[in-house]
């Protein structure tokens, strides 16, 4: 494993070090964490200057490249501009996000700089946002909410999660999750799963199905939790085809990626009424135009993009971080190792 050689000031003698950058701000606890590693960490914040480089500052931009030409790993959200031309040493970007596919360009698949993503990090908050949006729409809290607004004083109960059906699309570690918090509501569970050949059973998952058997999750569905990544294979994974499957009652949950399902699609379906509504935590394109027509559905519940957070989001990241730290520097193999060619 390359490394950066340096000279230690105070013994006079050579030392290794690994040359860490910041492309997101860390707390000054959340450093020390990462300092305590090893002795041979080497930190450098460039967030700032990430920033100010994306709006053209041309100093910034300069003094990044100085940093970045002896740069080994990359920690953030979002990378540098052009990294991989401006990184000539790099060899390990962890990204603090589940998701990858906006790093996944035909150029970085042909690098050999390894991927990492955060992948675990968000079971627990995104399985409750799933959940809690099945409640919202069993509750009729929409319907609450506007009645607040109007000052309208109109009852309309709801219904119970008991005794429906909750298919999973993708059962990775947030469908899992997912599923585990609707077997404590008395649900049926249907899932399926990529890498499943053959209808089977798993953990909280009452009937365990290969993609291609995705028709028949969304005819027994009564809430669909779109949680596979986005990659070629997924895109507009469900389109006016898929959503005419599912029950006029059923209502459908993304928070995915917004490309997996045919947003165009998805707004007719929900303005004739073929199925009861979404939930949406994710879209086409994000931030959601205020043209879009999504905004003026009263059977759509709509989140920023959002659900994956958490108070203690920074220590769960740097957990990750930090194991993979102490397995790069044994030079062993490291978690959450995207498959580029897969997209996860």
């Amino acid at each position: 494993m390359p490394i950066l050689r340096v000279i230690n000031s105070e013994k006079g003698a050579l030392v290794d070090k690994v040359s860490i950058v910041l492309a997101t701000p860390v707390s000054e606890a959340g450093q020390k964490v990462i300092r305590a590693v090893d002795p041979r960490v080497e930190l450098r914040d460039i967030s700032d200057l990430a920033r100010r480089d994306y709006q053209g500052d041309e100093h910034a931009r300069e003094e990044m490249n100085a940093i970045l030409a002896g740069a080994e790993v990359v920690f953030g959200m979002r990378t540098p501009m052009n990294l991989l031309a401006r990184a000539p040493t790099l060899k390990w970007i962890q990204v603090t996000s589940a998701g990858v596919d906006r790093y996944l360009t035909e150029e970085f698949k042909k690098n050999p700089v390894m991927l990492t993503n955060a992948s675990g990090i968000h079971a627990t908050p995104i399985g409750e946002f799933i959940v809690s949006l099945m409640l919202m729409f069993a509750k009729k809290a929409p319907v609450l909410f506007e009645n607040k607004q109007k000052k309208v004083w109109q009852r309309s109960p709801g219904t119970v999660l008991s005794g429906k059906t909750a298919g999973i699309v993708g059962l990775g570690d947030i469908g899992a999750e997912a599923a585990r918090l609707c077997k404590a509501f008395h649900m049926r569970v249907i899932a399926t799963r990529r890498t499943v050949k053959a209808e089977g059973r798993a953990p909280n998952v009452d009937v365990l199905l290969p993609s291609a058997e995705l028709p028949r999750l969304l005819r027994e569905s009564d809430y669909v939790a779109v949680c596979t990544p986005l990659t070629p294979e997924t895109r507009h994974l469900i389109g006016a085809k898929e959503l005419h499957m599912m029950k006029p009652t059923a209502y459908i949950i993304n928070i995915g990626r917004g490309p997996i399902i045919d947003e165009e699609a998805l707004t007719l379906c929900l303005q004739e009424g073929r199925i009861a509504g979404a939930g949406l935590d994710v879209f086409s394109a994000e931030p959601l135009p205020p043209t879009s027509k999504l905004w003026e559905l009263p059977n759509v519940i709509i989140s920023p993009h959002v659900s994956g957070g958490r108070d203690d989001y920074e220590a769960g990241a740097l957990e990750i971080f930090c194991r993979n730290l102490r397995l790069y520097l044994d030079g062993k193999k490291l978690t959450n190792l995207v498959d580029k060619e897969a997209g996860y």
